[in-house]
């Protein structure tokens, strides 16, 4: 992949990628429909909320790149409290609505003015953040045996379905950068695990932290073709497409979502990175 702005089809940048965190326009586009993106986009294992309210020494939670509040709604059901920081003041505003408190920043430039927490959190959004600048700016506001805890969706495509969508999206897009062919190679573990080795090690690099460590939660999900075409344009490969484009694409994805019975099943694993901050600030 050439640039760093350009993701791949399930949302996040190509773990080939040099800088994902540099890809702004994309890291802030999620806000065009924040209204599907929070009805669509999966939530998170009930025994990774429970884990991380479990792990810290107290109640008060940052979630990072927090947009509509999936995350952060999950952890206030846990007994949480929560503050987000996001960058998209549209995403910022439905979390709001939604019961969250939320400050509109990039995470790196974002003033605590003081505040401190038990934990920081981010869902599906650390790839975004510089993660030597983020394990940084997180260890400058927890607490002593706070937790750093950024957890990623990864999902596994059934292979029939990747290559319909790789077809649609190369004949539709054929002038698109992405290499829409190369969601159908997987296993997306083994290519994501590049994405998660980046977190650790910027972790270590900060020095403040205990040894990373990786949560790991298997699950699955059956979505019917209209709940897959509802979350499709909420991922990264989508959220700038002529609105033409995107809905010849959706035609064709549904077309062989239909052909495979109209519902498919999911594979899904949510990994964390996990550290707790070992020094004072």
């Amino acid at each position: 992949m050439p640039t760093p702005e350009l993701p791949t089809p399930s949302g996040t940048p190509s773990p080939t990628q040099e800088q994902p965190h540099q890809a702004r326009r994309t890291a802030e586009s999620f806000g065009t429909d924040a209204e599907r993106y929070d009805r669509a986009r999966p939530r998170y294992p009930d025994a990774l909320v429970s884990r991380i309210a479990e792990s810290t020494p107290g109640p008060d939670i940052l979630d990072v790149g927090c947009g509509t509040g999936i995350a952060a709604r999950q952890l206030q059901a846990a007994g949480c409290r929560v503050l987000g920081v996001e960058p998209d003041a549209r995403m910022a505003e439905l979390a709001r609505q939604l019961g969250v408190d939320v400050d509109v920043a990039r995470f790196e430039e974002w003033d605590p003015a003081g505040r401190e927490f038990d934990a920081v959190v981010a869902g599906t959004a650390w790839h975004w953040i510089d993660p030597v600048a983020g394990a940084a700016k997180a260890a400058r506001v927890l607490r002593p045996g706070g937790l750093l805890a950024p957890f990623h969706h990864v999902f596994q495509l059934p292979p029939r379905l990747a290559e319909a969508i790789a077809d649609v999206c190369e004949r539709v897009v054929p002038d698109a950068p992405f290499d829409f062919r190369a969601v159908a190679a997987g296993p997306a573990l083994d290519t994501y695990q590049t994405l998660f080795d980046k977190a650790a090690d910027g972790i270590r690099e900060v020095g403040r932290y205990s040894e990373p460590e990786q949560w790991r939660y298997d699950w699955q999900h059956t979505y019917t073709r209209d709940a897959w075409l509802d979350q499709m344009p909420t991922q990264g490969a989508f959220t700038r497409l002529p609105p033409d484009r995107l809905a010849q694409i959706l035609d064709g994805v549904g077309a062989a979502v239909d052909a495979m019975g109209g519902s498919f099943t999911m594979p899904y694993v949510t990994v964390a990175i996990a550290a707790t901050a070992t020094t004072s600030r």
